[in-house]
């Protein structure tokens, strides 16, 4: 890959360099065999793309939510399995910029952009269920130092991650619910693998089972309640930037669709396919996701660009994110399904330039990250207390 320009270059148009150049043509090898896109992760290391979020006086880009968004978006229409790990670690990023008010986590956060760290999650945990609000695992602390052991069942990439940010009770006595999160560095920590990953969609994401074992200064155990650093960042987070991955795939789509309905008019001069109407459709749902990821990102930036905790732990503002999740998982399986139906059978062939296969099994996947059923079940219990100023 050309070196990148820093520059000259935003934000956007590198991400969308990296996205054309590096992303999307390793795609399909990245589906194909279940690999981590190690090169397209490197372009966005060398890109300064890691570091986006970071505040600039830390040695950050200083983006905000709505900037990091489009960038997911940008990604995700090359490469869903990129533009998902690149969603995840900025999401852990967040975390620290908005919870990691001490000088300990200000130098790690200083270390994650000046050598493009990249930071994993793992708040799952086995026999809870999927209940990420829930540990069984506990922090156990000595002077100065904590030990933790958490059976994960899932942690994206974390072979690949340089630093994993880990729930758990705040004390072997402490209830379920009393929770904290806890930066396990890579040098710190042991991962012994339990389960493959070998799925349907996101097969990039390599998000194997591990036993997590980290060792180190207690200092990197976060001030913050998990509980707090959950609902005013991480939850909204992770709803934007899960639902940009799926615009972007969904984009990905449209694009095949509208590149099959032009070929076709193409043959037939002064004619109208009879798949542009589908066409037109196609682009008006595409037209609804966007607007709705769009808009959720614009309203989030503006509560994190002054810091209001307030706005994004009320309650309309939870549901409004739940609603988003569940509504830009349902849209994005939508508009692949019509864009499969307008390409026929060129889109339904694994060999053919506009397969729509991969995009397919991809979009799938939304739904289950966080599974819906849990999302509308809360949402249910806030709408029944919820009354709208």
């Amino acid at each position: 890959m050309t070196a990148i320009d820093l520059t000259s270059a935003s934000v956007v148009e590198r991400a969308q360099r990296i996205s054309e150049d590096v992303a999307g043509p390793n795609a399909e090898a990245v589906d194909r065999h279940a690999r981590f896109p190690v090169e397209s992760v490197e372009a966005l290391r060398v890109g300064g793309l890691l570091a986006s979020l970071i505040p600039v006086d830390l040695g950050g880009g200083g983006a905000g939510i709505r900037e990091v968004a489009d960038v997911v978006a940008i990604l995700g229409r090359g490469c869903a399995s990129t533009a998902m790990v690149y969603a995840m670690h900025q999401i852990q990023v967040a975390c620290l910029v908005r919870h990691g008010r001490t000088p300990v986590l200000a130098a790690y956060l200083r270390e994650v952009a000046a050598d493009g760290l990249l930071l994993a999650s793992a708040t799952t945990e086995v026999g809870i269920g999927g209940d990420v609000r829930s540990s069984s695992c506990a922090v156990e602390r000595s002077p100065g130092r904590f030990h933790l052991t958490k059976e994960a069942p899932v942690i994206s990439y974390g072979a690949f991650a340089d630093g994993i940010l880990a729930t758990a009770r705040r004390t072997p006595a402490s209830p379920a619910s009393d929770q904290v999160l806890v930066v396990c560095r890579r040098a710190h920590t042991r991962l012994e693998q339990r389960s493959d990953w070998d799925t349907l969609g996101f097969r990039g994401t390599c998000s194997n089972g591990f036993t997590l074992t980290s060792d180190d200064d207690d200092a990197y155990v976060m001030p913050d309640s998990y509980a707090d650093i959950s609902s005013q960042t991480m939850l909204p987070t992770s709803h934007i930037l899960w639902a940009s991955v799926w615009l972007g795939l969904a984009t990905a789509a449209v694009d095949k669709a509208r590149g099959f309905v032009q070929a076709a008019a193409r043959k037939s001069p002064g004619s109208t396919p009879p798949a542009a109407l589908h066409l037109a459709e196609l682009v008006a749902v595409h037209q609804q996701l966007a607007d709705l990821v769009q808009s959720a990102a614009r309203r989030y930036d503006e509560a994190w660009g002054i810091d209001d905790r307030e706005v994004v732990e009320a309650m309309g503002f939870v549901i409004a994110m739940n609603a988003l999740k569940v509504s830009a998982s349902q849209l994005v399986v939508d508009i692949v399904s019509r864009a499969m139906q307008i390409c026929g059978m060129a889109g339904y062939s694994n060999g053919s330039p506009l397969s729509l296969g991969r995009l397919l099994r991809d979009a799938y996947g939304a739904a289950l990250m966080v599974n819906n059923d849990r999302i509308n079940a809360n949402n249910a219990q806030l709408l029944l207390i919820h009354r709208e100023h």
